[in-house]
């Protein structure tokens, strides 16, 4: 990047000199499968808003939530194309103990998330194979969670095929229930627009924080932005894509699905595969269960890829212990990061870990609250800096990407559920408290900013 003066200022330390890069259509296939995976898992939304409801959240959310946060990051990636990225940002503009909360909280708040995802492929895998209990569960959800890590050490290039692939799979049963619905229409999808006889602020509030999971994470996008080919316009271009791709991907198989059915009531988490097999047969409905083990494969596969990036790029930075960041020689992948955490994944799979993934979306929301307002600060600290990518509209472009997302988020944490009030702070909490310790404690000291950034 240039300074003000218009000299050539340094990047922000990273060890990319082994990185290996790839183009547009794996990256696309990684980020889409990191924020959707396919229409899976957020089924429940219409039982507990309604049909209405349910629907205007999925469509309308992303402008007050994803968008803003995709906006943030294109401009901040147009000034820092760095690995590591949103961390790095918060860096940059809040100094050194924001940037290590900001890395923390991601890369703790997701051990939660991804030990989840092989869970849930034993559990689909389970309804075929009713003696996958216990041990054997655990054993294969650790299978599952290995073999995904050993790809993604095995090289970016192979992550992200292997993302096209599943996308690809996944797509297929979804564009078929979207074509059989069409032709059995009776209902209309939108009625009732709220469950009757429930308070409007209840099914509002578990509406929306449903609605945010599903559009959260946008920002991750840039923690391997050393692994893009051309990233200041790859970056743009795969945040254009992917919430048009989401959008669609959460509206319209089962919008159409509920105009064939109308039995919202009865939609639950993952009954996207009821639905195909009421509405094409029993091998539709065998398509989408494979189509849903798939689209988890994808999420655990792109969850792995982006949050092992940051514990690296922090490790490199001094945060962290330098052994923690080192690049493969011949892979070009951080698999200390990886392998460190796979066994966290691992041993969090042995423990019922669903009511505690809630937990996580608030580590999301602070490091995504941290990413908008490093795109705010960035503008005063380096105002005259060339950008690539500008968020329109001045000022007012600027309280758009922080307001609307900050009421979300207070809407969310106000409506979180008892156990999440009681251990989401202690986790936040973490943050500040490992920073102390490394950097008081051992004595670990981060590499210094780039004079044009301090």
């Amino acid at each position: 990047m240039r300074t003000e003066s218009g000299e050539n200022a340094p990047a922000i330390p990273s060890d990319g000199s082994h990185l290996r890069q790839i183009g547009f259509l794996p990256l696309l296939a990684l980020f889409y499968g990191y924020t959707a995976g396919g229409p899976f898992g957020y089924e429940g939304i219409f039982h507990d808003s309604g049909p209405g409801m349910a629907i205007v959240f999925l469509a309308f959310v992303p402008f007050f939530w994803s968008i803003p946060i995709s906006l943030a990051s294109a401009e901040l990636n147009s000034i820092l194309p760095v690995q590591g990225g949103f961390y790095r940002w918060s860096r940059a503009a809040f100094g050194d103990f924001w940037g290590f909360q900001c890395g923390w909280w991601n890369w703790t708040g997701t051990f939660l998330l991804n030990s989840l995802y092989g869970v849930l492929v034993m559990d689909y895998l389970s309804e075929y194979l009713p003696w996958i209990t216990g041990n054997i569960k655990w054993a294969g959800a650790c299978l599952v969670l290995c073999l995904l890590a050993y790809l993604n050490a095995r090289g970016i290039q192979l992550a992200g095929w292997f993302s096209v692939a599943l996308l690809v799979a996944v797509f297929i049963p979804v564009a078929w229930l979207c074509l059989v619905s069409l032709f059995h229409l009776h209902y209309n999808p939108l009625l009732p627009f709220v469950p009757p006889g429930q308070p409007l602020g209840a099914v509002f509030g578990r509406g929306l924080a449903l609605a945010m999971w599903n559009y959260a994470g946008y920002e991750q996008l840039s923690s391997m932005t050393g692994e893009m080919k051309n990233p200041q316009k790859t970056f743009v271009r795969i945040l254009a894509w992917n919430t048009p791709m989401n959008i669609l991907t959460y509206i319209l198989p089962t919008t159409l699905a509920l105009a064939v059915l109308g039995n919202w009531q009865e939609w639950r988490t993952d009954y996207i595969v009821t639905a195909s097999r009421l509405i094409g047969g029993p091998l539709l409905g065998a398509a989408m269960l494979i189509a849903a083990m798939i689209g988890t494969l994808s999420l655990s596969n792109s969850t792995i890829l982006y949050t092992t990036r940051i514990p690296a790029t922090m490790a490199q930075d001094g945060y962290l212990p330098a052994w923690l960041g080192k690049i493969h020689p011949r892979f070009g992948t951080p698999v200390r990061a990886i392998a460190l955490s796979a066994l966290v994944y691992c041993v969090l799979a042995k423990y019922p870990v669903e009511d505690l993934v809630n937990i996580y979306i608030w580590t999301r929301i602070a490091t995504t609250l941290l990413t908008l307002l490093a795109a705010w600060r960035m503008r005063q600290k380096l105002p005259n800096a060339p950008r690539s990518f500008l968020i329109p509209g001045g000022a007012a472009g600027i309280a758009y990407i922080l307001i609307f997302p900050a009421i979300l988020c207070a809407v969310k944490v106000y409506y979180s559920e008892p156990l999440v009030l009681h251990w989401a702070p202690l986790l936040l909490a973490s943050g500040p408290i490992v920073y102390a310790i490394l950097r008081w404690g051992f004595h670990m000291k981060p590499a210094a900013e780039p004079a044009a950034l301090q």
